[in-house]
């Protein structure tokens, strides 16, 4: 594709345009793509950096600000902290969605119904959207939920071993009277089971 010839701005130069804070940004495109080069104190420096890009895009000579220029490496010394090409990515043009308009003389049910005669894939993307939705939210529905898991603090054999040597004890007796005709009650209906 034959490149984009970017017009001469403000600042007498190809590619070259005033940025509000005053400095001299640099930008060279195509039909396909863009490139921001950098921003410059002065619209001649810019104009210097909007060439360097020219010539390393091999665009044709017309496109250059200062045609005198004879190569590549003159316009390389001319630009002495040389240039930085970032391609700049294009968004690419999004379509307008329709919308319902309604009329002095209907209800919005007959507007709605209009739209969906004028327009039933935008019907049908909403009952699918609607459809995946209910059938995510089935799914989380069956699904079981989390366990809750208590982590043990120590796991040596010496705590196994005391918790174990507790239990035991407590088994033989206890202090609190109350306590151990509770126990006496609840062997006793073991038992007799």
């Amino acid at each position: 594709m034959a490149p984009k010839k970017t017009l001469k701005d403000k600042s007498g130069f190809f590619g070259v345009r005033q940025k509000p804070s005053g400095n001299w940004g640099v930008e060279l495109s195509d039909v396909e793509r863009r490139w921001w080069i950098g921003t410059y104190p002065s619209a001649h420096e810019a104009a210097r950096a909007y060439d360097l890009a020219v010539w390393r895009a091999e665009r044709p000579r017309e496109h250059l600000n200062f045609p005198e220029i004879e190569s590549r490496v003159e316009a390389e010394m001319l630009v002495p902290q040389g240039i930085n090409m970032k391609e700049i990515t294009t968004k690419k043009k999004t379509t307008k969605k329709p919308s319902v308009v309604v009329n002095a003389d209907e209800t919005d049910e007959e507007a709605m119904a209009r739209f969906a005669r004028e327009h039933p894939e935008y019907v049908q993307a909403e009952l699918e959207h609607y459809w995946k939705r209910e059938a995510e939210q089935k799914k989380k529905e069956d699904e079981p939920g989390p366990s809750t898991v208590i982590p043990i603090e120590s796991s040596s054999e010496e705590d196994w071993t005391d918790f174990s040597e507790e239990e035991e004890e407590e088994e033989e007796g206890c202090d609190d009277p109350e306590k151990e005709e509770f126990w006496e009650q609840f062997r006793s209906s073991d038992d007799e089971e």
